[in-house]
């Protein structure tokens, strides 16, 4: 096995993991791997945009609205903290180059469902993608900090739990051990362990068996949220998402009767509940969306991606029906943290959707999830700065640790990228079972059979 070493180790490159690489100092060495392309995480995908505190006035709308949309489960210090957070966060956004839609008076604010005041900014349909793509311009610039594609970390090494480092596989299938003082997961959600998932289908939950197998806290792992609009599609893959942005400017949800079913603004949860509902009672797979009374040339200006995408499907949304159907999207529980991104395994760090720190209670409102990963991995960023020093590469205890690697986990870790699938199908088992032990309801309805999983 290659042996290296660097002082912070970050698996994933979405949105989380570039952010907290960016807010390191240049004179920490910083390797980040993932398990695909750069550009496939899903942070990349966000369409709607980023939800942000307009004014003080707006605090306690916004702190309201977070907290109902999570049926009020929320930890209110991580709401309170992300919401006070936001204006510092869109300024860095903005000072790292990433550009949202403007109007006459400045900075652009539109609304989503949930949202009881306009306050989301967003650049066109594809808002993930512009703020990624700025923070992985900044990313590349910076010499300290290494990327590998097509790396999966596999196991982590530790010892009277501390973290190590990790053990990774490379494009070649090759087994590497890397040691470092602090290791950030930045791993992502579940949904590749879903048939239908707006998800990239690579991103499986890694580091949540990972965490089981160790013995790190998670929290709220059954807290999985299925967004009502993705585009029906009969073949396999990631189905695409039809953002809430597209109801919120006005669409509505029919059912086979061309009747409307359900208050298409209220909190995610509600309206797949009413859509799962329409389904069951005529025996079809999806309802429909629709944009025929809205303006044809404001909406396509507004969401062109999703139109392009809707037109190459066979779908013109501003004349025709568009069939959706509810996907699993976005995963509130993870790996218990505290507002610094600590977990607790020392030296281990969790942060975006991995990671969970209450914030988001049973339900994430829209447009949270941008701002959530950038406020707490930041704070992870500056907290790590702060106690890196006070971190040794002992290089006896690593020899230690080397020595237990080779005589235990060699075998393992043969075993592992020789049977690598073998290995994702224990990881998701052991997933599934714990979100069954949490919420069996949830479980029976989403997780339980091959229609909704894989």
């Amino acid at each position: 096995m290659a042996t290296n070493k660097t002082d912070v180790m970050i698996v994933g490159t979405g949105a989380a993991g570039l952010f907290c690489a960016l807010n390191l100092p240049e004179n920490i060495s910083v390797r980040m791997i993932t398990k695909d392309k750069i550009e496939t995480s899903d942070s990349y995908l966000a369409q709607g945009g980023i939800a942000t505190l307009k004014t003080p006035e707006d605090y306690n709308d916004y702190f309201e609205d977070t907290v109902k949309a999570g049926h009020y489960k929320n930890q209110k210090d991580s709401v309170d903290m992300m919401i006070k957070s936001s204006p510092q966060i869109i300024q860095d956004l903005i000072d790292y180059g990433v550009e949202f839609e403007q109007s006459k008076e400045g900075l652009s604010y539109t609304k989503e469902g949930g949202h009881s005041q306009s306050r989301i900014l967003h650049h066109k349909d594809i808002t993930g993608q512009e703020i990624t793509s700025k923070l992985l311009s900044q990313v590349r610039k910076r010499k300290n900090i290494r990327i590998d594609e097509y790396t999966t970390m596999v196991d982590i090494i530790c010892e009277n739990n501390v973290c190590k480092g990790v053990v990774a596989q490379d494009k070649n299938k090759e087994p590497h051990v890397i040691y470092a003082k602090v290791v950030v997961f930045a791993t992502g959600g579940i949904g590749g362990l879903f048939q239908h998932s707006t998800n990239y289908q690579y991103i499986t939950g890694d580091a949540l068996a990972i965490a089981m197998n160790h013995k790190i806290e998670l929290q709220d792992i059954n807290y999985i949220q299925i967004h009502p609009t993705a585009l029906y599609s009969e073949d396999n893959g990631r189905r695409f998402l039809i953002s809430e942005s597209v109801r919120g400017e006005g669409a509505i949800l029919l059912n086979p009767e061309m009747k409307r079913f359900v208050d298409e603004l209220l909190p995610r949860d509600v309206v797949t509940a009413a859509m799962k509902e329409e389904m069951q009672k005529f025996g079809i797979p999806y309802v429909y969306l629709s944009m025929q009374h809205l303006d044809a040339a404001r909406i396509k200006a507004r969401f062109p991606n999703i139109y392009q995408h809707c037109l190459e499907e066979g779908y013109d949304f501003t004349t025709d029906l568009i069939p959706v159907t509810p996907a699993q999207h976005y995963f509130m529980g993870g790996i218990k943290v505290d507002l610094n991104g600590r977990t607790s395994m020392e030296n281990l760090f969790a942060i975006g959707e991995t990671s969970c720190n209450g914030v988001h209670g049973e339900n994430r409102l829209g447009s949270n999830s941008l701002l959530e990963s950038l406020v707490f991995s930041k704070r992870a960023a500056d907290v790590i700065k702060d106690n890196l020093t006070l971190i040794n590469h002992d290089t006896a205890a690593e020899d230690v640790v080397a020595s237990a690697a080779d005589e235990v986990n060699t075998a393992a870790v043969d075993l592992t990228f020789a049977r690598y699938d073998e290995i994702q199908t224990k990881y998701k088992q052991l997933i599934f079972n714990e979100i069954k032990r949490r919420d069996n309801e949830f479980y029976e309805r989403w997780c339980s059979n091959e229609d909704e999983c894989r």
